[in-house]
Parts: structure tokens; sequence; C-alpha cells
């Protein structure tokens, strides 16, 4: 029923990183089947309103969820988005990273891409082999490259194929169970017309961003269109898991717009950057952020082998590391200086030197330059 000489290759190949992957599968069905044999849908047993981490590339990778692990975590995590056309080729493994996640992330969700439809049951199955929890399709990426293929946010305008997609995911998912997140509408509110045509094919999850993909992130989210959408679910399919994103700040944001929509839950992209105590509700000292930020990079490094000090080996390159920095250091006293060292970094342990030397107070301006300039 299951190949696990595909495991096997994948464990090989990723110098352990998937050791017992199968197995853990294997003994994790124990608890995902019910009595009837059916698996069971993870979202029914989940607690109301639901939080989860919102899937963005070279954003969400491990390293990122393991803070939040840490610090305070959210009722699903999401992965980084996969193409399933890349993750069918001769060079997945190089893919295959952006799938990995520990046993204590449960429930997680694998998130993937693309436009063909017979690229998907077998896309599914090796999510499915991998031991994740569900299966999330990807409708509203604006970005070009993605929509190019015709995938992301461009199957707004073709609702059939998105539907023949849905139905192929279904066939290799092993009764996984299988999400969608989109958006309002491609340059309008289309709701009424896109919606229906995915709740009919009866998801266990669908997230909106209330924006449209011509919108991207330049105006407010409509917020005032969520009770629509939770209309929309109730008369085509209950059952669906409604969940609202866009400009959620903070966690009694998400709790108020869950109150006021109807919605089973919120997805948070941009309001958790930098901020892995967003679930958790903490307000964290500038020590501890800094603390943080040193633990993420070290996180980073060890998984994805990106010290630029280092030629070979690099899974990911550090550069992913510093969009982080930016939102780690700011809003207190000398955080524009340390940003800039931090840029300059290129290694953990770099960027644990110029942390400890800013805590400490150590640091000293060159004496060619005046400390009081910008």
């Amino acid at each position: 029923m299951r190949n696990g000489r595909k495991i096997e290759k994948m464990e090989k190949q990723e110098g352990g990183r998937w050791a017992s992957a199968y197995a853990q599968r294997l003994l994790y069905e124990t608890l995902l089947y019910d009595t009837m044999g059916a698996m069971k849908n993870f979202w029914d047993g989940l607690k109301r309103p639901i939080f989860a981490v919102a899937p963005m590339a070279n954003v969400t990778d491990e390293a990122f969820r393991r803070m939040f692990a840490e610090c305070g975590r959210p009722t699903v995590f999401w992965t980084e988005f996969v193409s399933v056309e890349g993750l069918l080729s001769s060079g997945k493994e190089h893919l295959l990273p952006d799938l990995w996640f520990e046993k204590d992330e449960h429930p997680i969700v694998a998130q993937i891409f693309g436009a063909k439809p017979e690229q998907f049951a077998p896309a599914a199955e090796i999510i499915y082999k991998l031991g994740f929890d569900g299966i999330d399709i990807n409708m509203g990426c604006p970005d070009r490259a993605v929509e190019k293929q015709g995938a992301g946010a461009a199957l707004i305008k073709q609702p059939e194929l998105a539907k023949q997609i849905i139905r192929a995911t279904k066939e290799g998912a092993h009764g996984l169970p299988v999400s969608v997140k989109t958006r309002i509408g491609y340059t309008k509110n289309q709701l009424a017309e896109w919606l229906p045509a995915l709740l009919e094919e009866d998801l266990a999850a669908l997230t909106v961003h209330l924006r449209t993909r011509s919108e991207m992130s330049k105006v407010a989210a409509h917020w005032e269109l969520a009770p629509e959408v939770v209309a929309l679910r109730d008369r085509y399919a209950p059952k669906t898991v409604a969940i609202g994103n866009g400009d959620v700040a903070s966690l009694d944001d998400a709790r108020m717009k869950t109150k006021a929509s109807g919605l089973d839950g919120i997805m948070i992209g941009r309001g958790i950057f930098g901020n892995p105590w967003f679930f958790g509700g903490a307000t964290p000292t500038v020590r501890e952020k800094i603390e943080r930020l040193v633990r993420h990079t070290e996180v980073f490094e060890s998984l994805y082998k990106s010290d630029l000090t280092k030629k070979e080996g690099k899974i990911k390159n550090f550069e992913v590391m510093k969009k982080h920095y930016k939102a780690y250091a700011n809003g207190f006293d000398g955080a524009k200086e340390l940003r800039i060292r931090l840029m300059d970094a290129e290694s953990a342990a770099e960027v644990k030197a110029v942390a400890e030397e800013f805590l400490t107070g150590t640091h000293k301006e060159p004496a060619d330059v005046d400390p009081a300039l910008p």
C-alpha cells in the first residue's frame, strides 16, 4: 500500500533528516484513524478560534516554526509552499528541506502549488508519506513566476481547473484533509462566484486572504467581507473550516475579528515577523528579542548549513535570515545601528558576537566615525 523505498531514498539523500519518517507515519496513523477505518480530519478536533501561521516562501521554514514551538505555538503550522512539479522532478531533493518538520509541530499542513491536475495526486502521496496532517493548495499567490505557470492566484480565473486540482489532490492524499488558501477575487470581489466553486469540492478548510490579487497588500484587508465568506460557507459546505487572513496586528485583534465575523479562525502572516511570542501573548524584553534572534540564527544555520564563510554544503543561503533581523531589531534604542551590523554578518557566530557586544555595551564606533551622525 505504501512505498517505503521512497522514504528510505529520501533518508539517504538528506543525511538522516528523514530517519524514521515512515515509521513515525505508521505510528501516527493509530491516532489518525477512527474505529470505522476512515482517516480523521484533524480540523474537527481543534478548539475555536483557530490560529495559524501563514505559509510564506523563505520565511516559514522549520527554523522559523521552531521559534514558535519554543515561545508559544499556534493552533496549526503551515510549511512554505512547494511546487508539485518540483516534487516530482529529478531535483526534488532540493525542495525536500522546505518540508522538514519536527514531531512537536503537529498538526502541520504542507502547502503546494501548480496548475497541472495530473501532478497533484503523486505529489499528495509524497506529502502523505512524509507524515503531514493535511495538504493545502495555494490559489492566491500573486507572484508573477507562479502565475505564469497558471498556478496561485491565476486559478481564480479558472474555477473548473481549480476543482480538478482539488479532486486530484484528494486522490493521492490517502484521506488527509485537503484545504485551499485563496483571495476574494482577482481584480474585484468575486466571492459569490469563486468560493462556491471551491466549497462544492468539500474542502476540509478554506482560508481567504481578504484582498484581491490586484490589490496585493497595498490596501487594507476587506474585513467587512468576512461575514460574506462565512455565509457562503454555511450555504455550500457547513462543515468546512473558514479562516480569514490579512492585517492582523495582535492576538487580541485576531480574537476580535473571529468574534465579529463568525469565522472559525485567523491566519497571520506579516504580523508575526520577529515576534515568536505572538501566540503565547508575552511581551519580550529587548534582551529576550536579541537572544531569540541569535537562537533563530543558530537553528537556521544548524539545519541548513548556511554559513557564508564556508563554500560547500549549503542547503539554504544565510541571506534568508536577514529579513528576520529587520523585524527582531526594531523598536528600541540602538536598533538601527544593530540592524546595520547584523546585515554584514555571514554566520551564526558573527551574529552572536554582534549581539553580545550590543547587550554588554562593548561595541565601539570606529575612531574616525562620529557616532552622532545618522
